[in-house]
């Protein structure tokens, strides 16, 4: 059961960090000059569901911030791969995986 909730909080968190990723990333594609002003929009509803779904954790809000920083990284570096299409180098994948390692310590200890 409880990794059942973990698995939950998990894809919980991968939703958020790309909500807020790609909330970013829509702005900066239109102030690089690489998209038009419209892509505001979206990127404002992108924030607008990165903020509701942060509400929708049951833990203390420092606790999952602190916990979801770490899924964000693994999100971002993701996204650097995919989507700008630059190889992560292996220190990127030992932070990810530090940074994973402490968000489970986080969200293990909390549930005690």
């Amino acid at each position: 059961m409880l990794w059942l909730s973990l698995a939950k909080t998990l894809v919980l968190f991968i939703l958020t960090a790309i909500a807020e990723i790609v909330g970013c990333y829509l702005p900066l594609l239109w102030i690089s000059g690489k998209g038009s002003a419209w892509l505001l929009l979206p990127a404002a509803i992108s924030l607008s569901l990165f903020v509701w779904l942060l509400t929708l954790h049951p833990n203390a809000s420092g606790r999952v911030y602190a916990a979801y920083g770490a899924v964000y990284i693994a999100t971002a570096i993701f996204w650097l791969w995919r989507v700008d299409g630059i190889t992560p180098r292996a220190t990127d994948l030992i932070g990810v995986a530090l940074a994973l390692a402490g968000a489970t310590v986080i969200m293990l200890g909390s549930r005690t």
